[in-house]
């Protein structure tokens, strides 16, 4: 911008810049009087209060110097005293201004260039918040658009209305782009920066797979077939269940299409990525066996409470069920939620032998039977002396070969092998110093006193300062679940809050008296 510029064309000027842009005209001629006021300033002293304008009719600039009206002025240069406010207009106020017409600035070479550098940096402003608020609310889309460079493995992508950016981690491995490509994304956030919004694309986010086989799938943009889960290993491998409403509708045939017309579309989009597509089902085993196809399995044990599942394939299954890199089993885990454990039947046979050989050997020395007797226990189902010692009498007697005399006997053996472990277990506590406010707590075992204490746990505080976890790992081979822990150390922990209870009532006392 520069003084030779006839001043009707400085409209004509913010049209073009405005219609370029795509951006609001008024906006640029803001930019602009903002500019004209700064180099103003500039000439006629940076204390001033100065103000320009730009006539929307015919282009004049108005340049003036603003002063205001104050009961007590601390600053001539933009105040004025009612006395001298009341000689230029006899109705003037406190709080009034007046405006000082200044003549035209002459603009220099150096301010031509402020000028210019401040009405480039609005009108940029202005681009970038108009890129926002076109953008924020569009994360969770796909969008098409054009490479435009490529910065240390980084993708810049233009979207037509602005500029995107795919992180290297967010590029599919091994996939490359030239400027120039045309490139389908996944919008995953969009953030206000310093420098301006930035638009952040995925090819690798699991949603963006969700939308491609929305895209594909009519049956999924309608509603009518539901994608529970997916799970990706981005260029290689991935899993998505899917869920149909319509019970005449084959969700994972709607999914692969005629001849796997659609699914293949996904697949080319994806860089030639493999995906099974498993029909998802409320009955967890059901849905935990379709996860791990291609392998065949031929017993699941659940462990609901923690959320595992040992899964028990044939020998020869192992390395399929597992996959390269163990990759179908973290798919399967990543896509069900459940932490799985793959076992062959070889080793599950194994170690089935080994824990019945445990418990056999453990009534031998307990019960003091013979080895025949304790594995006819074993088979029946007891697994502990306290089963045999606790169980109904009639369920040792209806054992083939045990009667009544046998199993009193038994019975009896038990209860006194409990009784003698109690004992053991009470002199234990004894030589470890265990305070009795630990010793008396309801939802602790003499067993689980002396584990704790061997672990130097010796009063309730030192309890209470446990984790769940932590308490978990102590009473290793004790079975206790995670909420039994929870609610044992929120236990422990009552008297903390009782105690802050009560400091807060001695402290709305000394309020109370403070007032009197």
């Amino acid at each position: 911008m520069n003084q030779n510029i006839a001043r009707p064309e400085l409209l004509q000027i913010a049209e073009s810049v405005a219609r370029e842009k795509s951006i609001d005209q008024e906006i640029v001629i803001e930019a602009m009087e903002e500019a004209i006021q700064s180099a103003a300033k500039r000439k006629y002293g940076q204390e001033l209060e100065i103000k320009a304008g730009i006539n929307r009719k015919n282009g004049e600039i108005e340049i003036a110097r603003v002063l205001k009206v104050s009961e007590v002025v601390e600053n001539k240069a933009i105040e004025i005293t009612l006395e001298e406010g009341k000689k230029r207009d006899g109705e003037a106020r406190i709080g009034d201004y007046f405006y000082d017409p200044l003549p035209p600035i002459e603009l220099g070479r150096v301010a031509a260039q402020t000028v210019k550098q401040v009405i480039v940096q609005k009108v940029r402003d202005a681009e970038r918040e108009k890129q926002y608020e076109e953008f924020k609310d569009r994360v969770g889309e796909v969008v098409n658009g054009l490479v435009k460079r490529i910065e240390y493995g980084n993708v810049i992508v233009d979207l037509g209305r602005g500029e995107a950016f795919i992180r290297r981690d967010d590029v599919i491995p091994r996939e490359t782009f030239r400027p120039g490509d045309r490139i389908r994304s996944y919008i995953s956030e969009v953030k206000k920066e310093q420098r301006g919004p930035q638009i952040y694309l995925s090819r690798t986010a699991n949603d963006f797979m969700a939308k491609l086989f929305t895209q594909e799938v009519p049956e999924i943009y309608d509603g009518i077939i539901q994608i529970v889960a997916v799970a990706r290993d981005p260029g290689s491998r991935a899993k998505i269940s899917v869920l149909s409403k319509d019970n005449s509708i084959d969700p994972v045939g709607a999914c692969v299409g005629m001849r796997g017309s659609r699914v293949q579309a996904v697949v080319a989009e994806l860089q030639n990525e493999k995906i099974d597509i498993i029909p998802f089902s409320e009955d967890v085993p059901t849905y935990l066996v379709s996860a791990l196809a291609p392998a065949e399995v031929t017993k699941v044990v659940l462990d609901e409470e923690q959320k595992k599942v040992e899964i028990v394939v044939p020998d020869e299954q192992l390395s399929l069920a597992i996959g390269r890199r163990g990759q179908n089993v973290r798919l399967a885990c990543q896509l069900t939620g459940w932490d799985i454990d793959i076992l062959t039947e070889g080793s599950e046979s194994e170690r089935r032998q080994k824990e019945m050989k445990n418990i056999s050997q453990l009534f031998i020395d307990r019960l003091n039977v013979d080895e025949v007797i304790a594995q006819v226990l074993v088979t029946e189902g007891f697994s502990s002396v306290e089963a045999v010692a606790y169980v109904p009498i009639d369920d040792l007697t209806e054992i083939e070969g045990f009667d009544q005399k046998v199993a009193e006997e038994l019975r009896e053996r038990a209860l006194g092998s409990l009784k003698e472990a109690e004992e053991g277990l009470k002199k234990d506590l004894e030589k470890l110093n265990i305070s009795e406010e630990l010793t008396i707590f309801e939802e602790l075992s003499p067993a689980m006193l002396v584990k704790l204490g061997n672990a130097n746990i010796k009063n309730i505080n030192d309890l209470a300062d446990l984790a769940s976890d932590e308490l978990k790992e102590i009473l290793e081979g004790i079975d206790i679940s995670s909420k039994d822990a929870d609610d044992i150390i929120m236990k422990a922990r009552a008297g903390w809050f009782e105690e802050d209870d009560a400091e807060n009532k001695d402290e709305v006392k000394d309020e109370i008296k403070e007032h009197k």
